[in-house]
């Protein structure tokens, strides 16, 4: 059996010789542990003579003390070079230059909705919402569609139940604004819209419209094609003409396509942007607005149109598949300066 000195002197030599804190913890459990060599001295008290306990005990009580001691003193020393060696390790040259973080940006869609918004609110035009989940009599029969119209075969949507579907057309919030606001009024809205499309280069199922309708007394074609040309001219430069042609939709009456032609997009050539005309009677009758006294006009596009015709983008799908690539071109204003 050591005697208590022999395993102090043991233990001290052991701590001495240690290169990190995890020796020493494997140190002190070797040691001092429950199972150690120094406390499992304490069970052979048992063993010894009521005279040869008190010396025995003292003697083990003083190595554990003594080795307790020099352990504290070498965990705190250790641990001073092993905080100084990684320290040293994760040390940075602050004088380097670091990396910029990524600044966020509006989306192109996003930078043309606002565009559009300081364009016709200048035009004194109030800026209004309706719901993404419209109503049927808003999206379909407050805008003159007979039932059964072959007109609504090309806008099949997704319908919620029986008399609730996601809007086809922003021009579902005329129904709205005339059951609440008479005229004359100026309003338009930009917002989502969505059509059971199958997705290729120039179809989606979900995609952006602005719409725009006036009512006051005598508004006429050429006020529409005026407010056309301010708008165009205003999103694609001062070159910019536009041409109406005859075309049907059945809430205004007569209906045009209307397109635009300017030197710096596809060297000049007409492009047709949106359809328009003059606010069908038939809708103004039904809010109970006097015909013989007012008229008003109403024309939409597609938001993805702008840009698409402004940079040459030939497929509308990027602008919804979150491509860094694709959208980091468009960090500033898009088009021209309004």
């Amino acid at each position: 059996m050591q005697k208590p000195e022999e395993l102090q002197l043991e233990a001290v030599c052991a701590i001495d010789a240690a290169t990190s804190t995890t020796d020493l913890r494997e140190i002190e459990l070797r040691f001092l542990g429950k199972n150690g060599s120094i406390l499992g001295l304490m069970k052979l008290l048992g063993g010894l003579s009521k005279e040869e306990r008190p010396a025995f005990g003292q003697a083990v009580n003083s190595a554990k003390a003594s080795v307790e001691a020099k352990l504290a003193d070498r965990v705190a020393e250790l641990k001073q070079v092993e905080q100084a060696q990684q320290f040293e390790a994760e040390r940075i040259d602050v004088t380097m230059p670091g990396h910029s973080p990524r600044v966020g940006q509006a989306h192109i869609l996003q930078q043309t909705t606002q565009k559009i918004k300081r364009v016709l609110g200048g035009m004194g035009f109030r800026y209004m919402e309706s719901p993404e989940l419209e109503q049927f009599k808003y999206n379909f029969d407050a805008l003159n569609y007979p039932p059964d119209h072959p007109a609504m075969d090309d806008q099949d949507t997704f319908y919620i139940d029986d008399t609730h579907l996601l809007r086809t057309q922003c021009t579902a919030l005329q129904g709205r604004v005339f059951e609440t606001i008479k005229p004359p009024l100026r309003v338009f809205t930009v917002g989502r819209t969505y059509r059971n499309e199958a997705v290729d280069r120039t179809h989606g199922h979900t995609f952006h419209q602005v719409d725009c309708f006036m009512i006051d007394e005598g508004i006429s074609m050429a006020h529409l094609k005026g407010t056309l040309g301010v708008f165009a001219r205003s999103m694609f430069g001062d070159e910019v003409s536009v041409r109406f042609r005859p075309d049907f939709f059945p809430f205004v009456e007569p209906g045009v396509d209307y397109a635009i032609s300017t030197p710096k997009l596809f060297n000049g050539r007409w492009v047709e942007l949106g359809g328009a005309g003059l606010i069908h009677p038939n809708i103004l009758e039904r809010y109970g607005i006097d015909t013989e006294r007012y008229s008003g006009f109403a024309f939409g596009l597609g938001v993805e149109r702008i840009p698409m015709m402004a940079y040459g983008i030939d497929d509308l799908r990027q602008f919804l598949e979150n491509d860094f690539r694709f959208l980091d071109q468009f960090k500033f204003e898009p088009l021209t300066s309004a």
